[in-house]
Formats: C-alpha cells, structure tokens, sequence
C-alpha cells in the first residue's frame, strides 16, 4: 500500500532532473502521474520507466506558460484517471539559463522567463483548481528556491514570487480544502544546475553550506512526499528550505 493509492497528480517539468525524481517517487507510492513538460522524447522516456517499473503514468505535452495548454493538461488527467488530486508546480527555465541584470538582460527573454518561472505556476493553479475541489480538495507543491532570499537576479525574483503566489493562494484555496506549499532548494546536483551555474560559484555556495556536500534531486524527495501526503493534513502556506543549512531564517 502507498500512500497515494487510487490518487493522480500532475508533475510539471518531470522529463528530466528534479521534477524526475519527484514523478517516479510519487509512482512508487502509489499515485498515478502525468508527466508534463515540453520534451516529448524525454517525457515519454520518464513516463515509460514508471509503466514498466508497475506505475501508472503518461506524457502530456505541456507549456505552463500558455494558458490553454495547462486547461488541456488538467482535462486530459481527469479523462485518463477520472479525478485530479495533486499538483506539482516544478517546471522552470534554469537549464542553459542567460545570465545577466535586473537592469541588462533583454526584455523579451525576462518576460519569456517569468512566464513559465513564476506565472506558469499560476496558470497551473488557475487550470487544476477546480477538478481538485470537485474531487473533494488535494494538495499543491510549488518549488521555489533558496535564490528568493540571496542575491540570484531575475531568478531570485521568480522565486520570490512564488513564496508569495504560494502564501496568497493558501487563503484563496483553503475554502476548497487544497493545500498549497513551497519547497526551496539550495544547491542541487542537476544537469541544468551543471549548465547554468559556473563551478567555481557552486563550489563557493557548497563549501559555506553547515552540511558541506552538494543536495541531490533525492534530498528533496521526502519534503515533497509529506507536503501532498494527509500527514501533512494542517500545513499550507508555507515555504520549506531543504538546502542543507545555506539559509537560515524565522
């Protein structure tokens, strides 16, 4: 028995990395999962590994940041598993990231950006809400980032905007009886992480840590599983850190 038997739930961004993890975890404990991303090939690969390990799950071709894609991710879970129960809002543009300033980097890219960073998380939201409530309330995790409480530019600013999209939305969805949460991660070993952030940056943040290794997708793993589980039953609106100590705060 797991703890999601007989549940679904949509992960966002789970064809590759963290959101993987997060796909395959749920899979294990029993939840049936939509594997939403806009890689297809990589997508269809992570739902596949689930089938053929006894999970259930299937690819949905998603953009967050497009509002009738969320609607069709939303409906084709309730036409495939009959009812929507948790969400996991993981997508993001990090991989390959540009960097640059607040005050540089060009327009287009930083509302590209926010699009999916912070308003793809909101569109999700926007698109699931219902089919939660109708299926009697379930659970939201959104994944911010220790970047909200440390210099991280534009990036920072996503993520700040997800603790407050996730505070805000706790009061607006309590009544439906769903539960809204946040995990933010420090340093976390990913191929976009490998990507987007110079080694001797991670190297520093690393070595300031008071556990002094680098966080792998699988240290994120059990937050994720409490928050949507019922042992998490009295807890929404809040913002966890599992970042090995690099941000400590009231």
């Amino acid at each position: 028995m797991g703890r999601f038997d007989g549940k679904s739930v949509i992960v966002t961004g789970a064809a590759g990395g963290i959101g993987e993890q997060y796909a395959k975890a749920l899979a294990a404990e029993g939840a049936k999962v939509v594997v939403a991303d806009v890689s297809a090939e990589q997508g269809e690969r992570v739902a596949s590994e689930i089938v053929a390990a006894g999970g259930e799950a299937f690819f949905q071709h998603t953009d967050v940041s497009d509002e009738a894609s969320a609607k069709a991710c939303a409906d084709a879970t309730v036409e495939r598993f009959g009812e929507l129960n948790m969400l996991v809002n993981n997508a993001a543009i990090f991989g390959g990231m540009k960097l640059d300033f607040l005050i540089t980097v060009p327009w287009d890219y930083y509302e590209k950006f926010m699009s999916v960073n912070f308003n793809g998380a909101l569109l999700m939201v926007r698109a699931c809400w219902e089919k939660m409530a109708a299926a009697g309330g379930g659970a939201i995790v959104n994944q911010s980032s220790t970047a909200a409480w440390l210099y991280s530019g534009f990036y920072g600013l996503a993520k700040v905007g997800v603790n407050g999209l996730t505070q805000q939305l706790a009061t607006e969805l309590g009544g439906s009886n769903i539960r809204i949460n946040a995990i933010a991660p420090g340093p976390i070993d990913t191929e976009a992480n490998r990507t987007s952030t110079p080694q001797e940056i991670v190297n520093d943040m690393v070595d300031k840590l008071p556990l002094k290794r680098i966080g792998q997708p699988e240290d994120l793993v059990g937050m994720m599983l409490f928050l949507l589980s019922d042992e998490a039953s009295w807890v929404t609106g809040q913002i966890f850190n599992v970042d090995g100590g690099q941000v400590i705060r009231s």
